[in-house]
């Protein structure tokens, strides 16, 4: 499963952030994966997407960076993966009709 990760950080602690990233690394537990990430230009949100088959593999992953910024976990798809189930519902609808 993928899931976009907001990350919020606190005002002012983006520096505190990257230089605990640098020190200790990502710190995620064997079985999630980093995809990517983005940063906002304002520097207080991060937008990284994660893959795991566990989601407490996220909470253990959170659990490990509290203090330093606050979460929200999105379970996503991709758009192709989207578009394709709309574009089957759309022809099942078509048929039925």
């Amino acid at each position: 499963m993928l899931f976009m990760v907001v990350e919020r950080f606190p005002a002012g602690k983006a520096a505190e952030v990257y230089r605990n990233f640098r020190e200790h690394g990502r710190q995620q537990p064997e079985g999630l994966t980093y995809v990517n990430s983005w940063i906002s230009v304002s520097l207080d949100v991060c937008f990284q997407l994660m893959e795991c088959e566990d989601p407490a593999l996220l909470q253990e992953w959170i659990a490990r960076w509290e203090g330093y910024m606050q979460f929200d976990v999105i379970p996503v798809t991709s758009s192709s993966v989207t578009s394709a189930i709309m574009e089957r519902i759309a022809n099942e609808r078509s048929v039925a009709s």
